[in-house]
C-alpha cells in the first residue's frame, strides 16, 4: 500500500476520535442535564433508552474530537462519524444524523427535515444542550434525542466560519425503547 494511503486512512480513523472527543466535551453537559424529570424512574425502558443515548453520544464525540485534534490535514472528522452512523443503522441498532442548527450548513442536506428535527434545532438555538420526545405505543416506542454539537475547537469554528463555542448543529439520536 502506498504511503500517502495509509496516512490517508490513519487520518480518518484519528479524524473519527477527534470528533468524538468533542462529542465527549458535550456529553459533559448533557449528562448534568435530566430533562424530563419527571418521567425519570417511571418507565425503566425510557431510562435505559435515555442511558443509551448518552454513552452513545460521549463515544461518537470524543472520536471526533480527538481525530480533529490528533490530524491537522485531511478530510472532517465527521464524515468518519457519518460511516459509523450508516453501519449502527444497517445492523439496526439504532440510528444517528448530524443535523444543522446554525441556518448556514455545509451540507444542505443536513438541513432539518422532519418535524422532530424542527422542534429539535429550534431548542438547541435556545440555548438547549439535550432535546427529546417519545413517539409510538408499547413495544414499538422511540425515543427521538438532539444533543448539541458546537464548534469545541478552533479547527472547528474555522472550517465552518464561526466562533468557538457557536452553535453548529445537533446529533439527533432514533433509538428503540425496549
Amino acid at each position: 500500500m502506498q504511503k500517502g494511503m495509509k496516512s490517508g486512512r490513519l487520518y480518518c480513523v484519528v479524524c473519527l476520535v477527534a470528533s468524538l472527543a468533542a462529542a465527549a466535551l458535550v456529553a459533559v453537559l448533557v449528562s448534568g442535564t435530566n430533562l424530563r424529570a419527571d418521567e425519570a424512574g417511571k418507565d425503566p425502558a425510557v431510562t435505559r433508552a435515555r442511558d443509551q443515548v448518552k454513552m452513545l453520544d460521549s463515544l461518537y464525540k470524543t472520536a471526533v474530537v480527538s481525530v480533529t485534534k490528533r490530524y491537522d490535514e485531511g478530510p472532517p472528522a465527521i464524515k468518519v462519524a457519518m460511516d459509523v452512523f450508516g453501519a449502527m443503522d444497517k445492523e439496526g441498532w439504532h440510528k444517528a444524523k448530524l443535523v444543522d442548527a446554525s441556518g448556514a450548513p455545509q451540507n444542505e442536506a443536513n438541513l432539518p427535515k422532519t418535524d422532530f428535527e424542527k422542534r429539535a434545532a429550534k431548542a438547541m438555538q435556545a440555548g438547549k444542550p439535550y432535546y427529546e420526545e417519545i413517539a409510538g405505543q408499547g413495544e414499538k416506542r422511540t425515543l427521538y434525542a438532539a444533543t448539541i454539537v458546537p464548534a469545541v475547537l478552533k479547527r472547528c469554528a474555522s472550517c465552518h466560519g464561526a466562533k468557538e463555542g457557536e452553535l453548529l448543529g445537533f446529533i439527533r439520536y432514533e433509538v428503540p425503547v425496549k
